[in-house]
């Protein structure tokens, strides 16, 4: 894992703090790891979320989809 020093404003240092102190990150590691990642994740180039989105469309719809012999007999 990479390790690099960075300086954060103290408005964004109090809010990572604050955040940590809500319970919503175990630390403050934990909450600029993922903080960073959601960063660069909005960040990513358009056709690589396009490919994520649409690959969960595809496996959602087939998850969806039942077998044929698994139906009930309804009366009509």
């Amino acid at each position: 894992m990479a390790t690099f020093e960075v300086s954060l404003p103290d408005r964004i240092d109090s809010d990572i703090d604050r955040l940590v102190d809500q319970g919503d990150f175990l630390n403050r590691e934990q909450a600029v790891e993922e903080l960073l990642t959601l960063g660069v994740s909005a960040h990513a180039p358009a056709n690589e979320v396009d490919e994520e989105i649409a690959e969960s469309l595809f496996t959602q719809t087939v998850d969806d989809q039942q077998d044929p012999a698994s139906y009930q007999d309804e009366p009509l």
